[in-house]
């Protein structure tokens, strides 16, 4: 009788079920459902409650209707009896997190704080925490916290302490009121089997906990930051630390009956969306890098040396493939900038071209932007549109477009943001070479690798490598059924160890882009200016981003 198991992937717009053939990990079926509410980041949406500037919310509640909707409608496609699931895996956004109460109701759920900004859950990309990110590393870098180097030298707004002290600041009323802050990932694994637990991946990669060092950061750091966090870990961070292919639990009978699973169902360690693809695109080499190129980029590469490397997201033991040090590092826009262009950059006549050759407006515009030859638009943008995460660090900096002129054209804008977005991933690469971390290959997933040949030659060409890209097309929520197997174990139809289920299950290469050495000429030429403004913005020689922001921030204020 043949086993399966349920990856569910909460991504930034949507959330989708993957059932997953545990044999062979061939993917049987899939269904996707939008949140509702989307991504909250002008007003509240159920109240018209306008939101500051850099809020970035979801609502806990599209999670579990995702949950309830994906799950039998999975099965039901796919013709599969839910007692031939033998397991469940969930990955999620990272840092996306929320207050909630004893019983794992959300904060927003009650009448007392359903409109209040801060008892939502904040997405990974909520950057209104960046005054406190900065804080954060100003004060550890003073007390020469041993934790920091590892994680870039400089914490994120994205990330969780920064978004927990803004919200004990800006509301210390939802802070007080709330039993546990959850990352989104943990609070609905707990919705599955009842009890909170904590994944280390998402503790380690966002919230600076270093198994070595004693785990979270220390009280006496804490509390030197804001007397009321220094109680934050034991107070609201509580619950076992739980790890990558571990049973953490089994579906209870209240969530079996509510989102169409067998009680007893074995639940695995939850695990960040991007992170969680390195077991399906079989990373196990050192110098294996791989790309989820989506709404963002998020790039992880596995080595066996242990090298702090300045300007990344963290360097974690076990963080992605079990014996190896997991690197992270990404570009906070990606398809986001893309989408803009696109809604915000065109005229009449194109919305009425695209619409008569039934093409949606990025298709239409890449195939305008194919056509011309490296460098021909005259334009180099800089892709901060959503800040720089990595090797700058720095949520404040925006985007811009150099050569711009009566001629320009939107395909032209595409292009240099495309191209910028692979400008960006080299920084990264060559940052990583610089600093004794070898990038020996270069695997990619996600909906932009999967659908978009123009943009994967173009990242052949800028980096100068082969670009082998993934067959699954769900790849994060396939990798998921993965560790689910690996979670149900042997007994009961699955895996014992993480490489056999990688080797039995892991996605083939559907494609590989191979750099063309003309084109890639013109982009160094390229590249070079690119990294002129990069510094020249990013490193202070000019703060007129910053500036600006002030001023805007000011004239909202």
């Amino acid at each position: 009788m043949a086993k399966y198991t349920l990856g569910i992937d909460f991504g930034s717009l949507s959330g989708r079920a993957v059932l997953v053939d545990v044999k062979d990990g061939r993917e049987v079926a899939s269904v996707v459902m939008d949140y509702p509410h989307a991504v909250m980041d002008r007003e509240l949406c159920d109240y018209g409650i306008r939101l500051p500037a850099d809020f970035a919310l979801q609502h806990p509640q599209d999670y579990l209707d995702v949950l309830a909707y994906v799950i039998p409608n999975t099965l039901r496609e796919g013709g599969v009896d839910k007692k031939d699931v033998i397991g469940v895996c969930i990955d999620f956004t990272t840092c996306t997190v929320l207050p909630v109460k004893k019983d794992l109701t959300p904060l927003c759920f009650s009448p007392e704080f359903e409109k209040n900004p801060h008892a939502y859950v904040k997405l990974w990309k909520h950057h209104a925490a960046q005054p406190y990110a900065d804080r954060y590393t100003a004060r550890a870098e003073e007390r020469k916290e041993p934790w920091l180097p590892r994680f870039g030298g400089k914490i994120s707004s994205e990330w969780l302490f920064p978004k927990i002290w803004e919200t004990l600041d800006k509301a210390p009323e939802v802070y007080d009121a709330a039993d546990a802050i959850i990352d989104a990932a943990d609070w609905m694994t707990a919705m599955l089997t009842g009890k909170i637990t904590r994944s280390y991946p998402f503790a380690a990669y966002k919230g600076e906990y270093v198994e070595a060092d004693g785990g979270w950061p220390s009280e006496d750091f804490l509390g030197s930051l804001d007397a009321r966090l220094r109680t934050v870990v034991k107070d609201k961070l509580y619950g076992r630390i739980v790890y990558v292919g571990e049973k953490v639990g089994e579906v209870t009978k209240e969530a079996a009956e509510r989102f169409g699973l067998c009680e007893g169902t074995a639940v695995a360690c939850p695990v960040p969306d991007a992170h969680v693809a390195a077991t399906g695109m079989k990373q196990l080499q050192a110098g294996d890098m791989f790309g989820i190129l989506g709404t963002s980029a998020c790039y992880m590469l596995i080595d066996k040396v242990d090298v702090i490397v300045p300007g990344t997201c963290g360097t974690v033991k076990d963080g992605l493939t079990p014996g190896f040090y997991g690197y992270e590092s990404g570009l906070c826009c990606m398809g986001d900038h893309f989408a803009w262009l696109c809604n915000n950059a065109v005229t009449p006549a194109y919305v009425k071209e695209a619409e008569e050759k039934g093409l949606p407006m990025i298709r239409l515009l890449c195939e305008k932007a194919a056509k011309q030859k490296p460098g021909a638009h005259g334009l180099i943008a800089l892709n901060w549109w959503n800040g720089n995460r990595n090797i700058l660090v720095d949520s404040a900096l925006s985007g811009m477009f150099v050569g711009m002129n009566l001629s320009t054209k939107p395909e032209d804008m595409l292009r240099a943001l495309i191209e910028a977005t692979a400008y960006g991933t080299r920084t990264i690469i060559e940052n990583y070479r610089r600093h004794g971390v070898e990038v020996k290959s270069f695997k990619a997933g996600g909906g932009i690798a999967r659908k978009d040949p123009f943009t994967m030659q173009i990242f052949a060409d800028v980096l100068k490598m082969d670009i082998a890209v993934a067959e699954s097309k769900q790849i994060p929520a396939m990798s998921s059924g993965i560790y689910a197997a690996i979670a149900a174990g042997e007994s009961a139809g699955g895996y014992a160890d993480f490489a056999t289920a990688a080797e039995a299950m892991g996605s083939p290469v559907h494609t590989v882009y191979k750099p063309n050495p003309e084109a890639s000429a013109v982009y160094d030429q390229l590249y070079a200016e690119y990294m002129t403004l990069h510094d020249y913005f990013g490193r202070g020689g000019n703060n007129v981003m910053k500036k600006l922001r002030a001023i805007r921030e000011a004239q909202e204020g």
